[in-house]
C-alpha cells in the first residue's frame, strides 16, 4: 500500500487551522516572523498533539506586511540567526507542551529563492542541520533545497503541491501570475493522484514534468483549504493510500 504525506501551513491567523488538523499529517508552524506569534504557536501545536499530527518549524523571512513573500537577500550569518530564533522559539513552545519538532519547511519567499538559488539553500540547510541533524527537511522536489539537504545528510521530504501550478521547469508558477493557484477541487485531487501514481505533473504549457513525490502541502491559508483538504483526503483513502507523516531516521 502507497504511503504520502500531507503537510500544511498552519498558525498564520487564517482561521481553519482546528478543521484542517483533521485531514493531515504534518504541520509548518508559522514562528512569529512572517505571521503568528507565541499563542498562536501554543494553540497549533495543542491542536497538533490532539490529532496526532507531525508538528513542523515554517521559518521565513521577517516580513509581516508582505506575508514573507517578498524576496530579500540575507548575508549568511543573518539566515543562519533567522532560521535559528525562529526554531528556538518553536521549540520552547513545543518543550512547554511535551512536543518535538520533527521536520523544517521554509515559508514563501524564502522557500522560493532556496529552490533555485545554490547558494541560499546551502545556507539554509546548513543551518538547519546545525540546529538539529536529525530534523527532516521538507523541500519542493527536484529543487536545489532538496539537493543541498542531501549533501549534508539532512533526511529529506521531496514536496509537490496540491493547490498550485507547475512551470515546465518543474517550479511553482509565480504568485504575480494569474494561473498560479489552483481553485477547483477536483482539479486539485486529480493533480495529486496524478503526482503520486505517476510521479508527473503537467505544467501550465501542457508538458509532463517528472517530480518526486513524498509530501503534498495544502496552503491553509488558502480560500478553499478545507474543501481541498476534505476532497484529497477521501481520494487518498479511497485508494488505498495511507496517510502518514515520514519517519525520521533517529525517533
Amino acid at each position: 500500500m502507497t504511503s504520502i504525506d500531507l503537510n500544511c501551513d498552519l498558525g498564520e491567523g487564517c482561521g481553519s487551522d482546528a478543521e484542517l488538523m483533521r485531514y493531515i499529517s504534518s504541520a509548518n508552524v508559522a514562528c512569529g516572523f512572517h505571521a503568528g506569534n507565541e499563542t498562536t504557536m501554543q494553540r497549533t501545536v495543542e491542536l497538533a498533539l490532539e490529532h496526532g499530527v507531525a508538528i513542523g518549524a515554517h521559518p521565513g523571512y521577517a516580513d509581516r506586511e508582505n506575508f514573507g513573500r517578498k524576496q530579500m537577500n540575507l548575508a549568511p550569518a543573518e539566515l543562519r540567526q533567522l532560521i535559528f530564533d525562529q526554531l528556538d522559539a518553536l521549540k520552547r513552545v513545543c518543550d512547554s507542551a511535551g512536543a518535538k519538532i520533527r521536520h523544517v519547511k521554509p515559508h514563501g519567499a524564502l522557500y522560493n529563492q532556496a529552490a533555485r538559488d545554490r547558494e541560499l539553500a546551502s545556507a539554509v540547510v546548513e543551518a538547519v542541520a546545525e540546529w538539529d541533524r536529525d530534523l527532516i527537511f521538507y523541500g519542493l522536489s527536484g529543487s536545489e533545497m532538496i539537493t543541498a539537504a542531501e549533501k549534508v545528510e539532512l533526511r529529506t521530504a521531496s514536496e509537490v503541491f496540491a493547490d498550485r501550478t507547475y512551470r515546465s521547469d518543474g517550479s511553482l508558477t509565480a504568485r504575480t501570475e494569474s494561473n498560479a493557484l489552483i481553485t477547483e477541487t477536483e482539479t486539485s485531487a486529480t493533480q495529486v493522484l496524478d503526482m503520486i501514481r505517476y510521479c508527473r505533473v503537467r505544467s501550465t504549457d501542457g508538458i509532463m514534468v517528472p517530480i518526486k513525490c513524498e509530501t503534498i502541502c495544502l496552503h491553509g491559508d488558502g480560500d478553499h483549504a478545507v474543501e481541498f483538504a476534505d476532497l484529497i483526503r477521501e481520494q487518498l483513502v479511497g485508494n488505498r493510500i495511507t496517510i502518514a507523516a515520514p519517519a525520521r531516521i533517529h525517533a
